[in-house]
């Protein structure tokens, strides 16, 4: 242990789905913490990162948690979990240590001793289907997710959100971890008339539905809209599997801003010129740790009870989204949509 070291715990996916992200996670995660040191540190004092394997059930996740609190010692978490985690951990932490969760998330989150950083599945729906609507004349989807929490929550936005801008839900599927029989689904999408598919699946589920849907020649007549896939899971699917697609993020590494911009080439100058892919859920990572700092330097401590009430009125003092010098800590940050070039996220317009 660093002598007088701040410990922050990050807690990450180390297998399931979800794993998928955990390396870029990491590196966001490693730069921010450089970047807080090269600064001066946290309240004076430098921070070492501890690193935590979350597993891939909620189980291991609270158990990884607890490890960090107890016998590593951390001051505080930050977390990219899936959203059957979240609780779990924060039961496991019970208010002692702040708590950051940081991917995109269904929103609804009642625990006040959890500050989150990611969108609401409503903040990144609602521009994205009227987008649609207005732009590619979409009124009949059909809702697809995995079978927890994040996905079953964020259809049932979906179903709300298209039905009250006049379209209609032509069907839809939760399918368990480790679905493969996609031949009836398919052709279940394919008799629906759908004009989109929106597929909720964690991770690595998402490369068999979407090598499944291409085979089957749907892309060509039927358009996909997302907010799940990033350019992790884009390198995964190669090229030929992203006709027609559309995602909304609040990051997409191929964002021209000056925010941006400065991220990644700092992150390159760390990891070099092959690094982990650069996408919104593990920059979440970044954006978490920057978020603590902020909220513990305008409080002067690491209090949970303290931290909390400060969101929304800290600063930040790096962020990559945005377009902002400075960033409000726990803010929403601007959601842009975009189609896919290849495996390559092509910017269309900021939509929020």
């Amino acid at each position: 242990m660093v002598h007088g070291s701040i410990r922050i715990g990050l807690l990450t996916p180390g297998a399931g789905p979800a794993g998928i992200w955990t390396p870029s996670a990491q590196a966001s995660a490693v730069l921010a913490v450089a970047e807080i040191n090269e600064t001066g540190g946290l309240l004076g004092r430098q921070v070492e990162l501890i690193l935590g394997n979350g597993g891939s059930t909620a189980r291991e996740a609270a158990s990884a948690a607890l490890d960090l609190v107890e016998l590593d010692e951390v001051q505080a978490i930050v977390a990219l979990l899936p959203s059957f985690a979240r609780w779990p951990v924060s039961k496991a932490i019970d208010s002692r240590i702040p708590f950051v969760y940081t991917p995109q998330f269904e929103g609804f989150e009642s625990d006040p001793s959890v500050v989150t950083v990611g969108e609401t599945s409503e903040e990144l729906l609602r521009p994205g289907i009227a987008w649609l609507g207005e732009h590619k004349n979409a009124s009949r989807y059909y809702l697809l997710g995995n079978d927890y929490i994040w996905p079953r929550s964020t259809l049932a936005t979906a179903r709300r959100l298209i039905r009250g801008m006049g379209g209609a839900v032509v069907g839809e599927r939760i399918l368990p971890f480790g679905f493969s029989d996609y031949e009836p689904l398919l052709e279940e999408i394919r008799r629906s008339g759908a004009d989109v598919v929106m597929p909720y699946l964690l991770g690595y589920e998402a490369l068999g539905f979407d090598r499944a849907f291409v085979e089957a020649g749907l892309d060509h007549h039927v358009l996909r809209f997302t907010s799940a896939i990033d350019e992790t899971v884009l390198c995964a699917l190669g090229p030929d599997c992203t006709q027609n697609l559309y995602v909304t993020s609040a990051y997409f590494s191929s964002l021209r801003s000056r925010n941006n911009d400065a991220f990644l080439e700092r992150y390159h100058g760390s990891f070099g010129t092959c690094p982990p892919p650069t996408n919104g859920f593990g920059q979440s990572c970044y954006e978490g740790i920057h978020c603590l700092a902020g909220l513990a330097s305008a409080s002067g401590a690491l209090d949970p009870n303290d931290i909390q009430r400060r969101v929304g009125r800290a600063m930040q003092e790096r962020t990559a989204r945005g377009y902002d010098s400075t960033a409000v800590a726990g803010a929403p940050k601007p959601v842009h949509l975009a189609t896919v070039d290849g495996i390559e996220f092509r910017v269309i317009e900021r939509i929020t």
